[in-house]
């Protein structure tokens, strides 16, 4: 099947969830009915993936600002709706988990991986406030696979409990499964369990998807959001990332939000087809393109080439976004800072972050290097290193990318 095929019938799938779902979305949800209003649309004009490029594309920082304005979820959340969990993302930005049984849809990436029933399974994803440890989760468990939830930290235990516990798969970030096995290799702990990986929410790099694979013998990466969960995942193949079936993903132009499906970068921009939650047209602030060629595996679903890159300022450190804006929130008015930025290095596979600090006249550089420090771990949940450093520059950003992907 040409691509041009498989786009054209999963674009014809989700015109059919589109004129279905969202028409009753907008007349349930009164904060989606006011955007379609604002584009010039009505709830009945909805009828297909074509009338969604006359709508705007959301950004993150909107949907902080709607949420801000009409907490928790601005608006978009129909009322009555049954609710699980609420967690909390940078930015602030505040995610509902919907009670159903995979609500952020990774079982079918993980079952393209070989997860299934019989698999012990470290999760290594964050289960403080952000969803990624619950998301997968609840995948896993609707896979019928045993989880143990490890989230980030204690490598010594968790490399123990790996031997112990018989872990057959690894669900989290490339970088600290890296750690960990080199931790369980330096304690002279077998991986010997270790059959595959799913990891996500950073760059897996060649290099570094080589080193693992000598240990692992199947390593396969995802891709999504904390607010729309699976967005794409690996096939046999390793070439690009297949879309999940129950979502619309498309790419779109930077400048007219159209959607491009002929290989050109863009931005990914995501429709989730939920009548009481309706995330339209959300931009993720990810670049990528779909591929233009077909994929063997059989995956039925259109390919985005991977990360390309990311629009606007936010970055993603150690797998959770970084925003300026938060950033400047979280140090402002502090005594003694006179100015700040935050500078992203990587190592070894392995990212970290410095606060490079200006005292004013006369304060106490330990006292403010201290307060620096617990203000970036209590509003922006990241350990930071913090320098004091002569001055810096009148037009320095706020965040400084230094990283360089081998």
């Amino acid at each position: 099947m040409a691509l041009t095929d498989v786009i054209g019938e999963y674009v014809r799938r989700c015109d059919e969830r589109v004129s279905t779902v969202l028409p009753a979305a907008a007349r349930r949800v009164e904060a989606f009915g006011v955007r379609l209003a604002q584009a010039g649309l009505r709830p009945d004009e909805v009828v297909d993936v074509a009338a969604l490029n006359r709508l705007p594309v959301l950004t993150k920082d909107d949907l902080v600002d709607l949420q801000a304005a009409d907490p928790p979820f601005g608006g978009l959340l129909a009322p009555g709706t049954s609710l699980r969990r609420l967690f909390q993302s940078p930015g602030p930005l505040y995610e509902p988990e919907l009670e159903e049984p995979d609500p952020w849809r990774w079982a079918s990436a993980l079952t393209a991986a070989g997860f299934g029933p019989g698999d012990v399974v470290l999760n290594a994803c964050g289960y403080h406030l952000t969803p990624l440890g619950a998301m997968f989760e609840q995948a896993l468990l609707t896979l019928g696979a045993t989880v143990v939830p490890a989230g980030i930290g204690s490598k010594d235990l968790q490399a123990r409990a790996c031997e112990d516990l018989g872990v057959t798969a690894y669900v989290g970030l490339p970088s600290y499964l890296k750690a960990l096995l080199e931790t369980a290799e330096d304690a002279g702990i077998p991986a010997r369990t270790l059959e595959r990986a799913f990891v996500l929410a950073e760059p897996l790099p060649p290099s570094l998807r080589a080193w693992i694979e000598e240990r692992v013998p199947i390593v396969r990466q995802g891709y999504g959001t904390a607010e729309a969960g699976n967005l794409g995942f690996e096939c046999d193949s390793l070439e690009g990332l297949h879309l999940p079936d129950d979502a619309l993903v498309q790419v779109c132009d930077l400048s007219t939000g159209e959607a491009m499906w002929d290989g050109r970068e863009g931005q990914v921009v995501f429709t989730l087809f939920r009548p009481d939650y309706p995330l339209v047209r959300m931009g993720t602030g990810d670049l990528s393109a779909f591929l233009t060629e077909p994929c063997g595996c059989g995956i039925s679903t259109p390919r985005l080439a991977g990360w390309l890159g990311r629009v606007g300022e936010a970055v993603k450190v150690r797998g959770m976004f970084l925003h300026p804006r938060q950033a400047r929130t979280a140090l402002a008015g502090l005594p003694g800072l006179d100015a700040f930025r935050l500078v992203i290095e990587r190592s070894e596979h392995r990212d970290s972050l410095r606060c490079e600090v200006v005292a004013t006249a006369g304060a106490d550089a330990a006292a403010l290097v201290a307060a620096v420090r617990e203000r970036i771990r209590s509003g922006l949940r990241f350990d930071a290193e913090v320098l004091v450093v002569p001055s810096l520059g009148g037009d320095e950003p706020t965040i400084v990318d230094l990283r360089t992907w081998d």
